[in-house]
């Protein structure tokens, strides 16, 4: 396995007012190049999670579309800490770490809910979760991804459940 193909995801942006935690699966290759969450334009989750705030997230800059969603009491991080991955796609996850979930939990004493962002980001983290994901409301989203092809309004449709969060 080539070093270059082992990819690592970035530190979760939470706070201790925290309610609903966005979990991804593993950063792109665009995200990974610029060192931001949802870093491909092409990836729609600044817009998804806008119109759910009302915000157009996407014209502000990064550091302050972060603390937008730390205003709103929304964090984000990924299911996954490390995995062998060529390109960006999560059917390509290999010989994967997982983010220590559970530690994090913990720290957020108003946590209620946790949103999958995507089928994979649901499946590998209810496994982590076990028996602790009936703790919260679960929200499992379509993927903000360009490579899931749902029609951006089915999407937000979607994304809209996080409104009562």
């Amino acid at each position: 396995m080539t070093e270059d193909l082992r990819k690592r995801c970035f530190d979760p942006v939470v706070d201790e007012y925290t309610r609903l935690l966005v979990l991804g699966s593993l950063p792109g290759e665009k995200s990974l190049a610029i060192q931001q969450y949802y870093g491909n334009p092409q990836n729609k989750f600044w817009e998804l999670v806008g119109a759910v705030l009302n915000i157009d997230l996407r014209s502000l800059n990064y550091d302050t579309r972060l603390a937008a969603l730390l205003a709103h009491g929304i964090g984000l991080w990924d299911v996954v800490a490390e995995a062998h991955r060529p390109g960006s796609l999560d059917s390509r996850i290999r010989d994967r770490n997982d983010n220590d979930l559970l530690t994090l939990l913990a720290s957020l004493p108003h946590l209620t809910t946790i949103a999958f962002n995507g089928g994979t980001a649901a499946r590998l983290g209810l496994k982590v979760l076990g028996q602790y994901a009936a703790r919260y409301r679960v929200v499992q989203l379509p993927s903000s991804s360009p490579a899931y092809t749902v029609p951006y309004a089915e999407k937000a449709r979607r994304w809209q459940e996080l409104c009562g969060y």
